[in-house]
């Protein structure tokens, strides 16, 4: 009886392993599912309850959160006074549909403003700052370089394959892809995308995904690394800059603006100062000279006479 139980357990576990396997989201490792009927997977996000849609790119703003848990859990004391830098990866807060809300807060009381990137557009202030909207970031530069070559990359072998990559893995309409200039070993890509369509991914989001896959910390749950081939070559990134410009210009206050101009009015001033001074000094004491050179000279004259 018990072998034949036995049989029947492996029967079932075998059955059931590759229907668990299969319950997972692919373009979010950070991502609960559970299966809840046949053939049926429902995937949460972690830390948010929010459902995901793991056909396509999750917003950045969501993954944003999500990777705060891990932090809140290793987390075994805080210091009461403990002051937390919000200007690189904090817990945002998310509209339902996964977009960042145009302002965002610390747990200092700290505010500021957010496009739609999640990136700051405005001085940092207290919790009665005002975010009249969240502002669209329409245009994103990307730069990178690659390990140098004896051979560059052909220009149109490059651009296919990136353009490939785009498409295929973060499910960005070539359409949005303005251009890809290379001029080796750097590389620059140009997504330019006004308005987001309701089936469209967000320029901010692919980005975002590109750049955690060229860090080596994947999104995808595969977390395979990024291997981009170029008409059977490697593309080997070594370097990413990521710039961001919104359609309206950020709104930072002209403080350090101002505070770099005084800086440099002051050194200027100052240069002038000491410049003018050794100039005085250098022309008193040639004066001095010559006068005592003149004095010298008379007194020789009037011996002379005397005798």
């Amino acid at each position: 009886m018990e072998p034949l139980f036995g049989v029947v357990l492996a029967l079932i576990l075998a059955v059931a392993s590759p229907a668990n396997d299969s319950c997972t989201c692919a373009t979010n490792k950070w991502a609960v599912c559970a299966q809840d009927g046949p053939g049926n997977c429902t995937c949460r996000l972690a830390g948010s309850d929010h459902p995901v849609d793991c056909s396509t790119l999750t917003s950045k703003c969501l993954l944003m959160k999500a990777q705060m848990i891990p932090l809140k859990e290793k987390r075994l004391w805080r210091p009461p006074r403990g002051v937390l830098d919000s200007d690189g990866l904090y817990n945002p807060d998310c509209e339902d549909s996964g977009v960042f809300k145009a302002r965002q807060c610390n747990q200092s009381s700290t505010c500021w403003c957010v496009n739609t990137a999640g990136v700051r557009r405005t001085e940092k202030g207290d919790r009665s700052l005002s975010c009249s909207e969240l502002v669209r970031t329409r245009w994103i530069y990307i730069e990178l370089t690659h390990k140098r070559r004896s051979n560059p990359f052909r220009i149109p072998d490059l651009t296919k394959a990136l353009t490939q990559l785009f498409e295929s893995r973060y499910k960005l309409n070539p359409k949005y892809i303005a251009a890809i200039k290379y001029d080796p070993p750097l590389i620059q890509i140009r997504l330019h995308q006004n308005k987001k369509l309701r089936w469209d991914v967000d320029i901010a989001d692919v980005a975002y995904y590109f750049e955690k896959d060229v860090n080596n910390d994947s999104v995808f749950h595969s977390n395979s690394k990024l291997s981009v081939s170029v008409n059977g070559d490697t593309l080997a990134i070594e370097k990413l800059w990521i710039y961001y410009v919104d359609e309206k210009a950020p709104e930072f206050c002209m403080r350090q603006l101002a505070a770099g101009i005084s800086a440099v009015v002051t050194v200027v001033l100052l240069t002038a100062g000491i410049g003018i001074a050794v100039l005085l000094t250098l022309r008193w004491l040639r004066t001095r000279t010559y006068k005592k050179f003149e004095c010298k000279e008379m007194r020789e004259i009037k011996a002379t006479s005397s005798e």
